[in-house]
């Protein structure tokens, strides 16, 4: 019951003109505890033993959450499903289920957290149904084949565990995959603006930092923030024209070169 009172509760703000956020920590927990009381009352087993209307316990609960029109307020409510996964297998019974009702997930892996990669995030599991569309065009620009190429780079870095004898493509692939993934490391509460992080992703997709080591790569990262402050005119124009212009890559190109130099 009580992810339905907690409901009720974001939808008191979504219908009085308000912006609420609801986080189901967690729906997997909830559905077992519905699986014992039906079982209990003796209801017929289906798959996994869970009742047959499993679905629509969860269905029913995350479809309260939407956005009204002007004449209703314009108040919003979203919510955010957790799910635990046993040994990673989303395509378990109430995962699937969750995942076909919501906009997309958010997939937790922990052996990327054992490894220290914070957030460990799977991008290969992961998925947005909005996608880029949510995206400027700045970012589509530079970070528009990142999840395919950190998802190859897993398949890679898996591939070399079993094989000394890699060609100068995939070493090259490798390398490149370490210091992506290097960059993508957040601290807690330690928010990056869009213009940053498309500043950030350029500097290690377009290579620049191929030849930089592993160890250095945070620091080159906060040297860059620190001089992206110091040159405003760079965010600036990415915040406003929400592109990448020409203009603004070449003194991108220039800062990250500045702050190479410094490395040697």
């Amino acid at each position: 019951l009580a992810p339905y009172s907690g409901c009720a509760m974001a939808e008191y703000f979504m219908f009085n003109k308000g912006h609420s956020l609801i986080v189901y920590d967690d729906l997997t927990k909830q559905a077992n505890a519905y699986r014992e009381m039906s079982l209990l009352l003796r209801r017929p087993p289906g798959r996994e033993a869970y009742p047959g209307d499993v679905f629509y316990l969860h269905s029913r609960l995350l479809e309260r959450a939407s956005k009204l029109n002007d004449e209703l307020g314009a108040g919003s409510m979203t919510a955010l499903p957790v799910i635990e996964t046993q040994g990673g297998d989303v395509s378990a019974y109430i995962p699937t289920n969750v995942i076909s009702i919501t906009d997309g997930q958010i997939f937790l892996e922990s052996d990327l957290f054992n490894s220290g990669q914070k957030p460990a995030i799977n991008v290969g599991l992961s998925v947005s149904r909005v996608g880029g569309s949510a995206q400027i065009k700045a970012m589509k620009k530079v970070a528009g084949t990142l999840k395919l190429d950190l998802a190859q780079y897993r398949e890679l870095a898996a591939f070399s565990q079993f094989s000394s004898d890699l060609d100068a493509e995939t070493k090259a692939s490798l390398d490149r995959g370490v210091r992506m993934m290097e960059l993508l490391k957040q601290g807690v509460y330690s928010p990056v603006s869009v213009e940053k992080q498309i500043c950030v992703i350029y500097a290690g997709s377009k290579g620049y930092l191929d030849k930089l080591e592993v160890d250095k790569i945070k620091k080159f990262e906060n040297d860059l923030y620190n001089s992206l402050e110091d040159e405003k005119t760079i965010l600036e124009s990415i915040s406003i024209e929400k592109v990448l212009s020409e203009t603004s890559e070449k003194k991108l190109i220039s800062l990250i070169e500045k702050i190479l130099e410094m490395y040697k």
